[in-house]
């Protein structure tokens, strides 16, 4: 099997994404540090954790070869390289915008005028730039970030940082409904093998069926309910 060629299994964690992965570079934690050490234990193998503050930068690292295993959301403009799992959590992407605002749901954001703001590089700002038609993206470090320096109209992101971002609901609101869902795997280089492949795919199944992702999530503080309802062998 190709899947850690150096023996050690070099694994990239996007710690940008507080659902799956809290704490720091040098003490990281969360669902995904669970999944990389689970799979370096079945492979018998060091484990190697390379941190990253967004899914760009974590992705990256499996194309150009310093990862073997990432954790990222299924995206069209990923697959070319990236061989992904079937999904083990899914999540929502969510819009948020000003208190006083006249959009009222999340259908109306996408007309002339209308500027997001998106986190460079995320599964949500892949997902609006080959979806949205007629309002303008407009990318930083940070959706919410952007959306305030620039005094955007929206702000996109996942639903868990967005609701702490609008907190008591007194000066922004979140529009229902989500519009997409991110789906969250496993995901390795295309120059793996199908072995390796087909080995990390049957992993995913392994700790969905078997209660795993849930329990990791619950003790991580997430809500174990995003587990994926199925990851088919």
């Amino acid at each position: 099997m190709t899947l850690v060629p150096t023996g050690t299994l070099r694994a990239s964690i996007n710690l940008g994404n507080p659902v799956l992965a809290q704490g720091t570079p040098e003490e990281p934690r969360g669902i995904t540090v669970d999944l990389a050490r689970e799979l370096a234990a079945r492979l018998a193998v060091p484990l190697e954790l390379l941190c990253f503050t967004a899914a760009r930068d974590s992705f990256a690292a499996l194309v150009d070869g310093r990862a073997d295993v990432g954790f990222l959301a299924i995206e069209p403009a990923r697959e070319a390289e990236v061989a992904f799992t079937a999904p083990y959590v899914v999540i929502e992407g969510v819009y948020v915008v000003v208190e006083d605002s006249d959009v009222t749901g999340s259908d109306q954001v996408d007309r002339p005028g209308t500027t997001i703001g998106v986190k460079e590089g995320s599964a949500y700002d892949l997902y609006l730039t080959r979806t949205i038609q007629q309002a303008e993206i407009v990318r930083g470090t940070d959706g919410t970030d952007v959306f305030v320096e620039r005094g955007l109209d929206v702000a996109a992101g996942i639903r868990q940082p967005l609701t702490r971002f609008v907190g008591d609901g007194s000066r922004y609101r979140i529009l229902e409904p989500a519009f997409m869902q991110i789906r969250q795997a496993v995901g390795i280089p295309r120059d793996r093998s199908t072995r390796a492949a087909d080995f990390v795919t049957a992993f995913v199944s392994d700790l969905v069926a078997s209660g795993f992702i849930r329990t990791k999530l619950e003790q991580a503080g997430q809500d174990p309910n995003l587990v994926a309802t199925s990851a088919p062998s």
